[in-house]
This record gives structure tokens, C-alpha cells and sequence, in this order.
């Protein structure tokens, strides 16, 4: 397959891009550079641009006349959504809808998009499943609905085919050590947790403790960054096998509390740090868990490293590794 992958040289989407080399498909990466790495870019051609340049996304995807697109180029931060919200729908809006206008200009018909477990807000039950009312409470949450909903109407004009994986919480980094989870600001739980048990930061800010759970601190389903990006490939291959439009949740189905994580940082790294207790942020809900049974049927998928403690050592051993201080 040839596959243009939008915000390639970021955490999640890096981490495609070396799946799909294993796999010896050609990839292009579009990325502005704006959070991604292009030092994370280490297979296959790299096109510096931004996903709100409509003219200059319709002659790339023109040019490379892919099989289909990978799109992860987006505002991610969920409090920078409360506090810029302009900025994040423009860039997961806008940005997204010229995507899917460069790919009619260009006649590609598949895409797999990278939606959030934030597009159902609070939910009412736990594991959520795919029909679980989504309410989201969040600009960012809002922006990923947004986006859903106009790849059905695109799908029901018969412009393009989708799959949306909606995630829970990315974690986790390459086994092999070439790639991890670099952001600057860090605001992910794992990183941050183990940026201060290193000596990063002098603390961890541990925001909301009195959730309705048993610890006190909210709850959430992590699924390592690997296993997530086999599951956009094993996505597009259906598509382009002539497969129906489809929206799954990735995720293991355990959630863990920041005070679990806490412990498994420590008992890993077999070290304490100073813990300041913060006012939860607006946006946070106690507890998210999917339920995967759809995506591990629909995709034939079988997380391989998702279990807490992969999870932990392999964002230890790349944080100890490529730390900046």
C-alpha cells in the first residue's frame, strides 16, 4: 500500500509509520512540525506542511495518488482546548476537513481517523461500548464528534470510506527503543509521573483527588502506543479490502487509577518523589473504560503489549534514555 500519514512525525502516528515499514508499505508523512519530531520521521518520503493549506495538501495527496490515509494531525491538549478553543477547532476542524477535500481532489477513498474516548463526556456506564451516548464536555471532545459526524455524511455521499478509532489513553513506547512519548509541555499521566521520578521536575502534580473512586483519583484504560498503531493499519486494510465504515474503540478494557500508576512508576524505578495534590481540571471525569470487543472482532486485533507493566518499562527505558537533563 501507499498511505499518507497526517501528523506522522508525532507520537502515535511515528509509531504507525514504523509499522507500516515493517510491513514494507510506501509511506508519505505531512506534518508541521509544530509538535511532532522530525527526528521521529525515520522511514519514507516527509512533506513539511501544515493540514490548513488546502492548495498545498490537494497537489501532495494529487501527486502521491495514495490507497489511503492515516489522519493524526491535531490539537491534542484537552485543558489547552478550554483555553485556546479557537485554535483547537480550527486545527481539528478546518484542518481535517481539507484533508477530506484533498482526498476527493484526488480520488482517495479511505481514511482512518484518530477520534478520542473524550467524544462521550461522562459516560453513563462503564466499559463504554461504540453506542454509548456521546456528550462531550470538552472544545477538543467536541472537535473529534465534529469530525465523526461529517465522515458518516461523507460516507453516506459515497465520497470516502472511514474507520474512526475512538482511543482511550495512548501509553507506553517502542520496545525497541527508537520512539516514545515527547511532548513539550508534558501533560500525559505516565510521562509526567516518571519525569519527576527521574529528577525532570521536582514533583508530581496530582490533580483531583476526591473522584468517586476507590482511591480518590480518577480512573482510566491504558493502551500502549504499538498496539494502537497495528490496530490504524489492520483499520486501513479493511477498508481498501472493500470492508464497511466503522467506528471502534481502542482500548484493553482495565482501567488503573493515577495512584496505581504512581505505585507501578515507583516499584519500577524503585524510587519515591514529592507528590503536590492539585484541584482537579476542568474537563476531567473519574473513570473511562472501553470496551474493546468490537475492534478485537472487526480488526482481527490482539493487543501484544498492553499490560501495565510493558506499559511502564517501556516509557521508563525511553524517558531514562532520551531524557534532556
Amino acid at each position: 500500500m501507499k498511505i499518507i500519514i497526517t501528523g506522522g512525525a508525532g507520537y502515535i502516528g511515528s509509531h504507525a509509520l514504523k509499522i507500516l515499514h515493517a510491513y514494507g508499505h510506501e509511506t508519505l508523512v505531512v506534518d508541521n512540525l509544530s509538535t511532532g519530531h522530525k527526528e521521529f520521521i525515520k522511514w519514507g518520503d516527509f512533506e513539511e506542511v501544515d493540514i490548513c493549506d488546502l492548495e498545498k495538501l490537494k497537489l501532495i495527496f494529487n501527486s502521491y495518488k495514495a490507497d489511503g490515509i492515516l489522519h493524526f494531525a491535531a490539537s491534542s491538549i484537552v485543558s489547552e482546548s478550554f483555553e485556546r478553543p479557537l485554535k483547537i477547532l480550527e486545527n481539528n476542524i478546518y484542518g481535517s476537513l481539507n484533508v477530506f477535500e484533498a482526498m476527493k481532489y484526488s480520488g482517495v477513498k479511505n481514511i482512518v481517523f484518530s477520534s478520542s474516548c473524550s467524544v462521550y463526556g461522562i459516560p453513563s456506564v462503564n466499559p463504554i461500548k461504540e453506542n454509548t451516548p456521546k456528550n462531550p464536555i470538552s472544545p477538543y471532545g467536541e472537535s473529534k464528534l465534529f469530525i465523526e459526524n461529517a465522515l458518516d455524511w461523507f460516507d453516506k455521499a459515497k465520497i470516502l470510506k472511514y474507520v474512526v478509532l475512538r482511543y482511550f489513553n495512548a501509553a507506553g513506547a517502542d520496545p525497541d527503543g527508537e520512539l516514545g512519548e515527547d511532548h513539550n509541555p508534558e501533560t500525559h499521566l505516565i510521562p509526567s509521573v516518571i519525569d519527576a521520578a527521574i529528577g525532570i521536575n521536582p514533583c508530581f502534580e496530582l490533580y483531583g483527588t476526591t473522584f468517586p473512586t476507590n482511591d480518590g483519583t480518577c480512573i482510566r484504560d491504558y493502551i500502549h502506543v504499538t498496539d494502537l498503531a497495528h490496530a490504524h493499519v489492520l483499520a486501513l486494510k479493511k477498508l481498501i479490502s472493500g470492508h464497511q465504515s466503522m467506528s471502534l474503540n481502542l482500548g484493553t478494557g482495565k482501567g488503573y487509577s493515577v495512584m496505581e500508576i504512581i505505585k507501578a512508576v515507583k516499584n519500577n524505578l524503585k524510587t519515591e518523589f514529592d507528590i503536590v495534590k492539585r484541584e482537579k481540571r476542568l474537563g476531567d471525569v473519574s473513570e473511562l473504560i472501553a470496551d474493546p470487543s468490537m475492534a478485537i472482532e472487526y480488526l482481527g486485533w490482539s493487543p501484544e503489549y498492553s499490560d501495565l507493566e510493558s506499559i511502564i518499562q517501556t516509557a521508563c527505558e525511553w524517558k531514562k534514555s532520551n531524557s534532556k537533563t
